[in-house]
């Protein structure tokens, strides 16, 4: 396996450390002692390793043996093969950041006869080994004979856990229900968007070479005979590269549309690799993604619309094909926020060093951990705006904290944002659904309900690495292929509405149309606006954020959720009921309840004024 995969698979799994100890409570080197109060009880070990590798309990666990989960056994079981070379530095990079101190100080609360030095010991030892870290390595590597667990602060910070991934799902469940529209038969055009362009399309690859800047930026592009429209620029996430949405860049061009997909040598798949190489890591540990690179990326797409205008003018094969003055940015992820920083939203760092001292272990996300990188940065409130980006397309961005309080509301560009239920890398409350709410109109929302962090990648261009993640699972492509289809219509469409066919191509900017392409497994939502249950929910979530603990907030948010829910069932029941009236008595005037006020005493219809009957 290569080493930027074992990279990325730790980097990603930096919170399977902490969920694992939280998922098996009762771990230790030879033995562990479990005490809930004054009561104890010690496990051997070895008991624990024979369970993990065969599935049944030995006889001392069997009193145990209802705790014993499959998602138990999966958190002793998995093990992450980590390059030795690599290994150091990120486990460095985890256990120096603010998170890792964190983390650090939940485990001792959890494990309070350990030190702090302890636990960093048992992780590198644990990570060095042949067999990989796991839970069980990072035990083994604890130079104690017993260990003692406090199952209650275990549990305490399990149920933590639990209540964000229950919140996840009823946000999916009352999105899915409040974005819906009622459709009349099957929706119907003239023609299908999402299917391939009458153009023949022609690549090819280039190198960049930003002398300034010291940086050599790849891209590719895609072109046809026609050239019609304005230029589409792809920027991809973090630990990515530049065919991550192959599919999509080769569908517009097929429209006749000009596409570059730009690759970001300072966070693409080969920076990962190139890390692990740098004799400067063992001296002086930093940030897996440097605090530099949120500068860069924009800076990237607008040395590429340079360089493009010139080829425009010098180029036989592509003179004319680069309307560089009119640019349409597609971004994944990290991506995402390179797109939203280019369209005006500046970036603010004043309160991100706040935020990534004050996160707790629990309830961080990837997303979390990358954005605080940025507070390395010298200046605490830049501008990227880039005035020839004229449209945004957001696929699952970071944004958190990156913005500041101004947020998204200084973009005054069409922007079109696409969040995913399931999405455990940047989740979509606070990454997305909260800034949505900031954007000015025209704005767009996708809703992919169950949709995972790379629901939206090419399949082809996807690391197979990614599915062996226990706490992050990913979509497999068969799952995801009508999103896949759908995505290329509706963003063919958005971008076609920065030309002479945007009444042609309007249709498509809809909820119908999404729910056409809607599965069982994966229901599809569109929306140009939250309703008012959910931007209410919202401000409730925000309100409890700085005053109540993680599982207070989670406990308020999830009944509200419910609260939405039944209001809508009972809608649902109440509009059955007055439909059954309306048909079985033709000449009762029926009114519905929620339009009714009092006036002198009667019960008076807010249309007719007259009392209701």
């Amino acid at each position: 396996m290569p080493a930027w995969r074992r990279f990325q698979r730790l980097l990603l799994g930096g919170v399977f450390i902490s969920s694992g100890w939280m998922a098996a409570p009762g771990l230790a080197a030879d033995r562990l002692m479990i005490r809930v109060g004054p009561l104890t009880q010690t496990i051997e070990i070895e008991d624990l390793e024979q369970y993990a590798e065969t599935g049944v309990a030995p006889p001392r666990l069997k009193m145990y043996e209802p705790l014993l989960t499959p998602q138990v056994r999966q958190a002793l079981h998995n093990h992450l093969a980590i390059d030795p070379e690599v290994s150091d530095r990120v486990i460095n990079d985890i256990l120096q950041s603010p998170n890792g101190e964190q983390l650090l100080d939940t485990l001792t609360r959890i494990a309070p006869e350990m030190t702090v030095e302890q636990i960093q010991t048992a992780i590198r030892l644990a990570a060095s080994q042949t067999e990989g870290l796991s839970l069980l390595s990072i035990l083994r590597s604890i130079p104690e004979d017993t260990l003692e667990i406090d199952l209650t602060a275990a549990i305490a910070l399990a149920s933590q856990l639990n209540l964000s991934r229950l919140e996840s799902q009823a946000l999916g469940s009352v999105l899915e229900h409040e974005l819906s529209v009622e459709a009349e038969g099957e929706f119907e055009a003239a023609f299908s968007p999402s299917e391939p362009g009458p153009e023949i399309v022609r690549k090819q690859e280039m190198i960049f070479r930003d002398r300034k800047r010291d940086r050599d930026i790849p891209v590719d592009i895609y072109w046809s005979k026609r050239t019609n429209g304005p230029l589409v620029l792809f920027s991809h996430g973090f630990g990515a590269d530049r065919r991550f949405l192959t599919y999509l860049s080769r569908h517009l061009a097929s429209y006749g549309l000009t596409v570059a997909s730009i690759e970001h040598p300072g966070s693409n798949l080969a920076s990962l690799s190139e890390l692990s190489l740098d004799p400067r890591a063992s001296r002086q540990p930093s940030r897996i993604l440097p605090a530099t690179e949120f500068l860069d990326r924009p800076k990237d797409v607008s040395f590429v619309l340079d360089s493009l205008a010139k080829l425009n003018s010098h180029s036989y094969p592509l003179r004319g094909k680069f309307k560089t003055n009119r640019a349409v940015l597609i971004g994944h992820s990290l991506g995402g926020y390179t797109g939203l920083a280019l369209a005006g939203a500046k970036l603010d760092i004043r309160n991100l060093e706040d935020f990534c001292n004050d996160i707790l272990p629990v309830g961080l996300s990837p997303a979390d951990w990358l954005q605080c990188a940025a507070v390395d940065l010298p200046d605490q409130i830049v501008d990227l705006r880039d005035p020839r980006i004229v449209q945004v397309a957001a696929m699952n961005p970071i944004i958190g904290e990156l913005f500041g309080d101004a947020g998204l509301s200084q973009i005054n560009i069409p922007t079109l944002m696409l969040a995913s239920t399931h999405d455990a890398v940047t989740p979509t409350i606070d990454q997305q659904l909260r800034p949505f709410t900031q954007l000015m109109l025209p704005k767009y929302l996708i809703a992919v309900i169950g949709g995972t962090h790379l629901s939206v990648g090419d399949p082809a261009n996807l690391n197979p690495a990614l599915d062996e993640i226990p706490f992050m699972p990913e979509l497999r492509g068969e799952v995801t292929a009508n999103l896949r289809q759908f995505l290329q219509g509706v963003i063919l469409s958005f971008v076609k509405q920065q030309t002479s066919e945007a009444a042609t191509y309007a249709p498509f900017l809809t909820a119908t149309y999404a729910q056409s392409f809607s599965t069982p497994d994966l229901p599809l939502r569109f929306s140009t606006d939250l309703p008012g249950s959910i931007t209410s929910w919202l401000r409730l979530v925000e309100s409890w954020s700085n005053q109540h603990s993680t599982p207070l907030k989670l406990m308020t948010s999830l009944l509200h959720l419910e609260v939405i829910v039944v209001r809508r069932r009972l809608n649902v029941m109440q509009n059955q009921m007055l439909a059954y009236l309306r048909m079985s008595y033709p000449s009762l005037i029926v009114v519905n309840p929620m339009n009714l006020f009092r006036q002198n005493g009667h019960l008076v219809s807010h249309r007719s004024g007259h009392p209701a009957k």
